[in-house]
């Protein structure tokens, strides 16, 4: 853990020792995607996320939550289980989607926005047993008939909710905060 600690100080250190220069200069697209990486920048998508949630009809901070919590905005993510993409599809679902490239950050948000509004109506409008058909599988949800005892799955829909509650609590508030918060919480505690 002290080793990750000394990381994260020690990337906040160059962040802010090139940060100015990166801003002075235009910095070529690979260090700008870096930058963001660095700093977890959650909003370089928000007008994808809310043109497409609002297209399905979708609470674009719920999207965003579920994004932040499946791929923390990385859309080149690829699970253990081999979800892909931002939004963590499995292939199969990505197929049901009619996402050709779940490496596309659009393609990837709009399938699984679909896929989410398709889990809403399905348990009608219950955002946590949405999300946890999400995280589960619906055919899991619909057997326990409530959210299922799975330690991942409940711990993935506090994530999610608490991601939810923040990005809620902070709409419309100066985003610049939000990059430096993360940093400090990226090894303590999430």
């Amino acid at each position: 853990m002290k080793r990750m600690q000394q990381g994260v100080l020690l990337g906040f250190c160059l962040l802010l020792c090139f940060l100015p220069f990166m801003l002075l200069w235009d910095a070529p697209a690979f260090f700008a995607s870096w930058l963001r990486y660095l700093v977890r920048d959650t909003s370089y998508y928000d007008a994808q996320i809310q043109d497409i949630s609002r297209h399905y009809s979708m609470d674009h901070l719920l999207v965003k939550a579920l994004i932040k919590a499946e791929s923390r905005f990385d859309h080149e993510a690829v699970s253990p289980k081999g979800a892909m993409g931002l939004m963590q599809l499995m292939p199969g679902t990505a197929r049901d989607m009619g996402v050709k490239d779940p490496f596309d950050p659009r393609e990837n948000i709009e399938g699984g926005v679909r896929y989410l509004k398709v889990l809403m109506r399905q348990f009608n409008n219950d955002v946590a047993l949405a999300l946890a058909a999400y995280n589960a599988g619906p055919e899991t949800v619909r057997r326990y008939g409530c959210i299922p005892p799975y330690r991942e799955t409940r711990q993935y829909l506090r994530k999610v909710l608490e991601f939810y509650s923040s990005y809620k609590k902070f709409q419309g508030k100066i985003p610049l905060i939000s990059p430096f918060r993360e940093i400090f919480s990226v090894g303590f505690g999430e």
